[in-house]
């Protein structure tokens, strides 16, 4: 099993910044890909921004410029800097990651943190 758990969110103005991180545990062989996806009120879940095992980033552009995704493989934890806060970033974040365990791949879910930008 493999397990993935979210933390950083919380309260912030616009134009400020939080760093969210997302911790892989349980038996992993590697993770090919994290990634981070969001879902505010209302509204379906939308892509954020994901990275590969050799680092390769892709970004929604709603995130580009702003955001920076990273990850330290020998912890198997992402990261996701948010600048530049604006309150359409408001929502649920929530961590995604393929990883290998034993011989197969999972496709695992954190269980989500809030981020709200308001003043």
């Amino acid at each position: 099993q493999v397990q993935l758990g979210e933390s950083g969110g919380g309260l912030v103005q616009p134009g400020g910044s939080l760093r969210l991180s997302c911790a892989a545990s349980g038996s992993i062989s590697s993770i090919p890909s994290m990634a981070w996806y969001r879902q505010a009120s209302g509204k379906q879940s939308e892509f954020v921004a994901v990275i590969s095992v050799g680092g390769v980033t892709n970004y929604a552009d709603s995130v580009k410029g702003r955001f920076t995704i990273s990850r330290d493989n020998a912890k198997n934890t992402m990261y996701l800097q948010m600048n530049s806060l604006k309150s359409e970033d408001t929502a649920v974040y929530y961590c995604k990651a393929v990883a290998k365990s034993g011989n197969t791949y999972l496709e695992v879910w954190g269980q989500g943190t809030l981020v709200t930008v308001s003043s």
